[in-house]
């Protein structure tokens, strides 16, 4: 299963995409990961790594993100959906923590909540920075037979636009 696993996330390159178990727990991830993690602190990426507060935590991604407020409380939306349908307090102690971490942001005339494109500062600050704009799609393995498989979520940060797909291309 695990080979199985690879070659999907390998055929996302050029694009990062990432296995996760329940509440973001990494289990694989491609080489277009690092993208994500530039910069993050050393002890938010040693195992078991949680993309989530990677995401949203100020040593992780948050720093890069120039959308915190909205992709930020995306998520933390997200993950309250969950509780609602699968009451954990454990899952509700995370939420609070990623709640933390986030700004709180007023929504506009113009947001959408179900789709929030990641925009993500890339490469080195100033004039050879860029941004990239990521939208992410979710892939779960409902046909599996096994538990584990089952609760795995494929999660891929697919170009919302073609400089984005430029810019990934020429770094992996």
């Amino acid at each position: 299963m695990r080979e199985a696993l690879d070659r999907i996330l390998d055929g996302h390159l050029p694009y990062p995409a990432v296995v996760v178990r329940p509440y973001g727990e990494l289990v694989a991830a491609n080489a277009a990961f690092g993208v994500l993690t530039e910069g993050a602190a050393p002890e938010l990426l040693e195992p078991p790594v949680n993309v989530l507060r990677l995401a949203l935590h100020p040593d992780g991604m948050a720093r890069r993100v120039v959308n915190l407020p909205e992709w930020g409380r995306h998520i933390t939306g997200s993950l309250r959906d969950r509780a609602r349908r699968s009451p954990d307090p454990a899952l509700d102690e995370f939420i609070a923590e990623l709640d933390g971490y986030v700004p709180d942001m007023e929504p506009s005339a113009d947001h959408l909540g179900f789709a929030v494109p990641l925009r993500l500062r890339a490469g080195a600050d100033g004039p050879a920075s860029s941004e990239l704009r990521l939208i992410t799609t979710l892939t779960s393995f409902a046909t599996a037979v096994d538990v584990t498989l089952s609760e795995l979520r494929l999660e891929a940060f697919l170009p919302a636009d073609e400089e984005t797909a430029m810019i990934l291309a020429r770094r992996n």
